[in-house]
């Protein structure tokens, strides 16, 4: 069910988190997890995102504010919040609602917006990535459009045509079918 890199890159941060005795697997953890993923890392990097200097943030806020094992709990599974859970079912449904099989970094990074109040989140938009207009269909492109000639504020519904060159595009995506609500019609009486 989850991409092979995904899964890898997920199971390094639960061993790194259990070499710092964390509690918990938290949505920090998962964004950590992300950023050595190549489909979510791919569209952090074309939001132009400072990966490394994300991933110091986020290390930093996990080493200081993550509950550590006590001795007495120590060699037990990282218990899973409630928020990790979360996210990895949007992904999961999301995946399941298109009709594909397999959840990739891409999916799961859209989910973490869900977590509005996780740190994951914040970290995220202090960095410049907003959900802004893109909904979890952001993997169904429409079209490639040239992005403008001025930086706007980024996305994560910016990707680059040519990974080799600097020239930005815009990804057009439209929401799925099933949230399009007909707009009211006004009286005429």
């Amino acid at each position: 069910m989850f991409s092979k890199e995904f899964e890898s890159a997920l199971n390094q941060v639960v061993t790194w988190a259990r070499t710092k005795r964390h509690e918990f697997i938290t949505v920090e953890h998962l964004l950590q997890a992300l950023l050595d993923e190549s489909a979510a890392r791919d569209i952090l990097q074309a939001g132009d995102v400072d990966i490394e200097k994300l991933r110091v943030e986020l290390q930093q806020y996990l080493n200081s504010q993550m509950p550590q094992v006590t001795e007495q709990n120590d060699g037990g599974d990282i218990t899973q919040t409630l928020g990790f859970q979360r996210v990895i079912q949007r992904a999961v449904f999301h995946v399941q609602s298109t009709g594909k099989r397999e959840v990739s970094g891409a999916n799961v990074l859209v989910a973490i917006f869900g977590e509005k109040d996780s740190h994951a989140v914040y970290l995220l938009k202090k960095h410049g990535v907003n959900r802004g207009d893109w909904s979890t269909s952001l993997l169904t492109v429409i079209s490639v459009v040239p992005a403008p000639a001025k930086k706007a504020s980024r996305s994560l519904a910016t990707t680059p045509v040519n990974p080799g060159k600097s020239r930005r595009t815009r990804l057009k995506v439209l929401p799925p079918t099933s949230t399009m609500k007909p707009k009211p019609v006004a009286s005429t009486r």
